[in-house]
């Protein structure tokens, strides 16, 4: 059985870029930090969100991304080096992704606690990050968005700490069956009801019933 454990944390201010002749604030440039990061119940600190309408909030206040993604994201962009942070992460983590975690599930990572909310929806500032536009579209195509986690109880966490499973809710909604709903235009009508119906994935249900019309338009 895989140890799941947090590996880097990385956090940064917001900072305005030139892109595509505007010019852009944005906080996915993060860099990593040693040793111990206090935990807020909005962000980390040391880091802080550009555009709260999109990121941030209490149900976005510290994003998670999977360690493993990065060997698949190597191959994809032609072998390019890709240090950790690199998807606007503040904490890259190993053991577990999409199909091993559900929406509600608890996690306590050194002092701190949290609790699973909603997979990441990539937007522009992802091209931004890595020069390429297209990114976000094949960042969205691949199903590795990583997890946007709430801050239950704050707390201390460090490079090495491991990630302990402290409970889940009743729905048992996968993060891969939320992505799922937006990726498959045939998604089985039960599992996108149950996403629907599922507690913390209220968060995101204008999103699923705009891709259900959609599909059905």
């Amino acid at each position: 059985m895989n140890v799941s454990a947090l590996v880097q944390i990385s956090v940064s201010k917001p900072k305005v870029v030139d892109w595509d002749g505007h010019l852009v604030s944005t906080g996915i440039f993060k860099t990593p930090v040693e040793g111990a990061v206090k935990v807020r119940s909005l962000n980390l600190d040391g880091d802080e969100q550009a555009d709260l309408t999109v990121h941030g909030g209490r149900d976005k206040a510290v994003y998670a991304y999977p360690v493993e993604h990065y060997e698949f994201w190597k191959t994809e962009l032609s072998g390019r080096e890709l240090e950790f942070g690199s998807f606007g992460e503040n904490l890259t983590v190993s053991g577990i992704d999409e199909t091993s975690i559900c929406i509600g599930d608890k996690l306590k990572i050194g002092t701190a606690h949290f609790v699973v909310t909603q997979p990441r929806m990539p937007c522009f500032k992802l091209g931004i990050r890595l020069g390429d536009p297209g990114m976000v579209r094949r960042f969205y195509k691949s199903g590795k968005w990583g997890v946007y986690l709430a801050v239950l109880e704050e707390g201390e966490i460090e490079a090495g700490d491991h990630i302990e499973r402290e409970g889940e809710d009743g729905d048992r909604v996968r993060l891969a069956d939320v992505v799922e709903c937006f990726l498959n235009p045939t998604v089985d009508p039960d599992l996108l009801q149950k996403v629907l119906n599922s507690h913390l994935a209220q968060q995101m249900k204008s999103q699923l019933v705009y891709q259900t019309a959609k599909r059905r338009s």
